[in-house]
């Protein structure tokens, strides 16, 4: 685990103690770089993927001048009726294995579930993000605290578009993310100066966890995703006192959070089984290939779970 003890007294963007207000927000996002392509590295590798898949968009994220295609893959022989998972990845568009575990599972594994269920994969939902490097979108509003409606983020509402056809449909929704070191040096003390909060440190879980529903836990659904990945990389410990993160651990490797209240990703489809997966990338013991290994082999349990239908 990375403890850190030193924490800046105040984010260089706005006054300590006061919410930002929209000069802020201005100022924030007038400081965000673009540091990678969306086109090159996500929407190239889906249209070598439009043979296999029915490519289709729903909808696009527009800031100014820029506009983002959000696309969704399904597999070409969908049968309306079956169970349906949905596999989403970069809510937070800083976390690399989401989206690049996302591809790489359409690519090497997806195919292998055809005939047995209809799967949904939205492998960057957060590209001005994904660009940028950064957990929040342009409006300095995180799209995994806003699936509610009416939903502030435009990634989010998006979403939620998409699913809200085939709601009752879903047999389980597994949405990939990351916890990283920047967590600590750059996202929350920025969460803290725009909510006019002070900054408290925390630890980062060194290796892979869980985020199950609070409302809805299900742990053996959850210890098969854990299983399989620890055949991949490492299991995040709990700390000295029992929780990772902020919350008790639950069963190893496994937190609960409760999804609805939160804004969660994972509320949004009613599924009996859900998960958000958490690598940290910046392990010594991980590498980034590791990482996007852990995301496929995550989504590979949990279809094959949901698959046996003995549960």
């Amino acid at each position: 685990m990375t403890s850190h003890t030193a924490h800046r007294s105040s984010y260089p963007i706005g006054t300590p103690g006061q919410p930002w207000g929209p000069a802020e927000v201005t100022q924030w996002g007038a400081a965000q770089r673009r540091q990678r392509s969306h086109a090159e590295d996500v929407m190239q590798p889906i249209e070598r993927l439009r043979a296999r898949f029915d490519v289709q968009s729903y909808g696009e994220v527009a800031y100014g001048d820029e506009r983002y295609p959000l696309p969704v893959l399904r597999n070409r022989d969908w049968v309306p009726g079956r169970p349906v998972v949905l596999v989403t990845g970069g809510v937070h568009g800083y976390e690399t294995s989401g989206v690049h575990g996302a591809l790489r599972f359409l690519d090497l594994h997806a195919q292998t579930y055809e005939g047995q269920l209809n799967l949904l994969v939205a492998p960057c939902v957060s590209p001005w993000a994904y660009e940028r490097i950064q957990r929040w979108n342009h409006d300095a509003i995180d799209p995994n605290r806003s699936f509610r409606e009416p939903s502030p983020a435009q990634e989010s509402a998006a979403l939620m578009r998409l699913v809200a056809p085939l709601k009752g449909q879903f047999a389980a929704h597994i949405d990939l993310h990351e916890t990283t070191d920047t967590d600590e040096s750059e996202f929350r003390p920025a969460k803290s100066a725009r909510d006019g909060e002070v900054f408290e440190p925390c630890t980062i879980p060194d290796g892979f966890y869980l985020v199950d529903d609070t409302e809805n836990p299900q742990p053996a659904f959850q210890e098969a995703i854990i299983t399989a990945v620890e055949r991949v990389t490492h299991i995040a410990p709990a700390d000295a006192r029992g929780h990772i993160l902020d919350a008790p651990q639950e069963t190893r490797g496994v937190i609960c959070y409760p999804l609805r209240e939160l804004g969660l990703c994972t509320s949004i489809t009613g599924a009996r089984y859900t998960t958000t997966t958490e690598v940290y990338p910046d392990s010594p013991r991980a590498t980034p290939a590791q990482c996007d290994a852990a995301q496929v082999a995550a989504v590979c349990a949990a279809i094959e779970y949901v698959l046996r239908g003995d549960q």
